[in-house]
């Protein structure tokens, strides 16, 4: 591949970082549960909002858990990569422009539309990140990774940016109140996210899928005999599998505090305003930091760039516990602005780096099923701590386990010899 045309596809796959992430600011982290906390939930009791809103974050993750490695297995057989990639994305885009019909009491439709948009929204990137492989040299797969979560910081960041005009000004444009203003910007998020699916589904190729020998197969009954095989030979990838239950581990701490944020920020009292900018502080931050995470890692190494990220994420988990002001939920903002984005870039390039490419969308299927499965223990658990004491100032605490073990898990990783193993299943099957 030429290098403009090399050039070119590198930067349609990392659009849809752009597209995707507008679900990640708009719908996951600002302004839903914001919204969720304060008119779909206005009516229940206590801290029921916040508690509810866990446990549908949970729940989505679930489905999402179950259904990934499977699919990850028959897109390989298949070779469908990128159809399976358009469906899930196009599920999400639509029950997120649904949401739209949400009004004050309708917690119950918000948490089955939501629940439905992160199934899309996940499923996608099953397939998204599998691509990464195939997409970018091996020298490249840091920055190219840290790249795509910058363009998703970028354009995550300018739909929340426009999404939160839409709130403040609502009466000057015509929107007829804050609330309704809200609601168009969940219709803004599925406009956006189609919008800008296109470029990878132009200009990024379908990986060749190498042919057997012997009869054909039911590809669904090749896609499960696959994923047996896999599970049954996953000592062969020790090190994939230590890495994939410290990723399990920590990964679930930054979900959480991705997905519980701002509705903890707003049962403590601090302002929509302030809660919605502060996390469009942390987009911006999030630009330049996961570039520099890229550039970093090739100097100290992706494993300790990662231990610096996750420290920081342990120092924000116990300051989360003292929050009380507005100003504190800014600070903090900026500072998972730093490590958010260059975590979890390097995470996906390290794991892309001991895959076998023949099988890069049915263990990106497990590495999303680690993420999602170990999500699902991270928000019930902040819901749950919330729920028998009262308040989620323990919940937040709580998250401090999660990224001190997922680190201590993390040293125990040989990344050399997980890519020699990587590299020699690749030279056997060609």
């Amino acid at each position: 591949m030429k290098n403009g045309a090399y050039a070119k596809t590198i930067n349609a796959w990392c659009m849809y970082d752009w597209a995707n992430s507008a679900f990640a600011t708009t719908i996951m982290a600002a302004v839903l549960p914001t919204f969720y906390g304060s008119v779909a939930g206005a009516d229940l009791p206590g801290n029921m909002a916040t508690v509810y809103w866990g446990y549908t974050s949970s729940v989505a993750l679930l489905i999402a858990a179950v259904l990934a490695p499977t699919l990850g297995a028959l897109a390989d057989v298949l070779g469908a990569k990128k159809r399976f990639l358009a469906i899930f994305a196009a599920l999400g885009i639509f029950f997120t422009s649904l949401l739209v019909l949400v009004s004050r009491g309708d917690w119950l439709l918000a948490s089955i539309l939501y629940i439905l948009g992160e199934v899309g929204f996940s499923g996608s990137i099953v397939f998204y990140d599998s691509l990464l492989p195939h997409v970018a040299k091996p020298e490249d797969i840091d920055y190219v990774s840290s790249k795509g979560y910058a363009m998703g910081y970028l354009g995550g960041g300018i739909l929340l940016a426009v999404n939160i005009a839409m709130i403040m000004f609502w009466k000057q444009l015509g929107l007829g109140s804050a609330e309704m203003a809200s609601r168009w910007s969940f219709l803004s998020v599925g406009i956006w996210w189609a919008i800008f699916t296109i470029p990878v589904m132009r200009h990024v190729a379908e990986p060749p899928v190498k042919a057997t020998s012997g009869p054909k197969v039911n590809a669904l009954s090749a896609a499960f005999s696959r994923l047996g095989a896999t599970l049954r030979d996953i000592r062969r990838y020790r090190e994939l599998a230590t890495f994939i239950a410290a990723f399990w581990l920590y990964n679930d701490g930054i979900g959480t505090i991705i997905k519980m944020a701002t509705i903890y920020g707003t049962e403590i009292g601090i302002g929509q305003t302030d809660l919605i900018g502060a996390l469009l502080l942390t987009q911006f931050i999030g630009i330049p930091f996961s570039l520099l995470f890229g550039k970093l890692a090739k100097r100290t190494g992706t494993k300790r760039s990662i231990y610096i990220a996750l420290a920081v994420y342990t120092v924000i988990s116990i300051l989360g516990y003292f929050m009380t002001e507005a100003w504190h939920f800014w600070v903090l903002a900026a500072m998972v602005g730093l490590v958010q984005g260059g975590s979890q870039a390097l995470s996906r390039s390290l794991f892309g780096v001991m895959v076998p490419k023949a099988k890069t969308a049915e263990f990106y299927g497990f590495y999303d099923i680690s993420s999602k499965f170990a999500g699902i223990v991270g928000p019930a658990v902040f819901a749950l701590v919330g729920q028998i004491t009262g308040s989620s100032r323990l919940s937040i605490l709580s998250l401090v386990v999660f990224f001190v073990v997922g680190m201590l898990i993390l040293t125990r990783v040989n990344e050399a010899e997980g890519i020699r193993v990587a590299r020699a299943e690749d030279a056997a099957a060609s």
